[in-house]
């Protein structure tokens, strides 16, 4: 059997072992392993399956997954959670459909301290759909708003899709963190225009909400700056190269403990809860990463990715269609595969074609995290529905997932404006590395 039919025979028992229920980390261990010990032998796969885990659990830059995922328990406990979505709603309920728009607010502050979109969304729609039930919105507008608001965060960093990212692709995670910043805002503004406009079109969905003066509204921001002052302290710190991504982790860990604690929000049984969570989160994460390392070194010694970069080069197809492929075979692989699962089991096959196309990996890398959030909250996973299901126990899941289609499309939009106008994602990037 030559190299390259092997690589292929390794793809489908991938494929095979993860669909009969598999985790991905350890389908991702043992094919990588069985593989390299077919190629090399024996002696060498065993080489190669004792040094990798160490090798990249080690890594000094993976630290920052457990230490922004505790930065996002404490930040919850702190209670930061209900202070944004009162200040989104001081600001913004002016706005037809004023408290579904303040949930996306909301949504988009607590992405700065969390980096996962589940637990963004799980912890604002707690806070704000009881509200929206209490002065009549709709389930479809109020919980689709909060859905699609949640996978703001894996986009605004800290996100940890970005650290997966980067470390998969060998790219800077500071970079990548910088490149978040302006499209996740771009998705905000996009799902409250939303939210406006349907409104606008159906005032049944939402009724009116008061207006709040500019005394409310500045006293609202003062529950929340905080929260805000140790985002700018993270991003400001990683921007001007004071600290790596990693040291950042650390900060905003220790300053959100230390905000939790003058907010009288932590109690033993928080911090317990907090580290057990934590390590759960990183354990799944760091057996992925691993295995993925694994499996790409014996997918590199049969040359399959080199192969298939020859086939979509003879191909002649435009190298936009091509991305356009590819953002449709992710959407579709959204709606069967988790986020961080879904980019281990493509990046070591479509990066290696898109950087050969010539196009920026940290661009790819943000359309790679958009396509993540759209996977979040599509049927039939939809991780986000599932999550805010728990929270509307009395809303029928198919409510819920029909409210999220026209916020599905207002995401559809962001990724088109972010293939046509690349610059929204290099731009921050770009002044990094003057």
């Amino acid at each position: 059997m030559s190299a390259a039919m092997l690589g292929l025979l390794g793809i489908i028992c991938l494929l095979l072992l993860i669909a009969v229920g598999m985790p991905f980390g350890f389908a991702f261990l043992l094919v990588g392993f069985l593989g390299s010990w077919y190629l090399s032998g024996f002696s060498a796969g065993l080489s190669i399956f004792s040094i990798m885990p160490y090798t990249w659990a080690s890594d000094y830059s993976l630290m920052a997954i457990p230490l922004f995922v505790l930065m996002g328990f404490f930040a919850e406990s702190s209670g930061i959670s209900r202070d944004l979505f009162d200040a989104g709603y001081k600001w913004l309920g002016r706005l037809p459909g004023g408290l579904a728009a303040a949930a996306v607010f909301a949504c988009t502050g607590f992405a700065a301290c969390s980096g996962s979109s589940v637990a963004t969304a799980a912890t604002i729609g707690t806070v704000s759909w009881p509200e929206m039930k209490k002065h009549g919105y709709s389930a479809r507008l109020g919980l689709g708003a909060i859905a699609a608001a949640g996978g703001i965060g894996i986009m605004i960093p800290p996100s940890t899709g970005f650290i997966v990212y980067g470390m998969i692709t060998e790219q800077s995670i500071g970079k990548l963190f910088m490149a978040g910043i302006l499209p996740g805002l771009l998705q905000a503004s996009c799902l409250i225009a939303m939210v406006v406009w349907r409104v606008k079109r159906n005032p049944d969905l939402a009724p009116p909400s008061p207006s709040f003066s500019w005394g409310e509204r500045l006293v609202a921001l003062r529950n929340v700056w905080g929260m805000m002052l140790l985002f700018i302290l993270i991003l400001g710190g990683i921007y001007f190269g004071v600290f790596t991504p990693t040291e950042a982790a650390g900060v905003g860990a220790f300053g959100a403990f230390v905000l939790a604690l003058v907010r009288r929000g932590l109690k033993r049984q928080n911090i317990a809860s907090a580290m057990l969570e934590t390590g759960r989160i990183t354990v799944m994460v760091f057996v992925i990463i691993i295995g993925v390392m694994t499996f790409s070194s014996f997918i590199a010694a049969t040359q399959v990715s080199r192969r298939l970069v020859e086939i979509v080069g003879t191909a002649a197809l435009p190298p936009y269609v091509i991305i356009v492929l590819a953002i449709a075979l992710y959407v579709l692989l959204g709606m069967f595969v988790d986020a961080i699962g879904m980019m281990a089991l493509t990046l070591p096959f479509v990066y290696p074609i898109v950087t050969g196309l010539g196009f920026d990996p940290i661009w790819f890398g943000v359309l790679m995290v958009m396509v993540m959030e759209i996977g979040v909250i599509t049927p039939p996973l939809g991780m986000n529905v599932f999550v805010l299901k728990g929270v509307a126990k009395d809303v029928p899941m198919e409510e819920i997932f029909k409210g999220i289609a026209p916020f599905l499309l207002a995401d559809l939009v962001v990724v088109a404006i972010l293939i046509a106008f690349p610059q929204i994602s290099l731009f921050l990037p770009g002044l990094m590395g003057r």
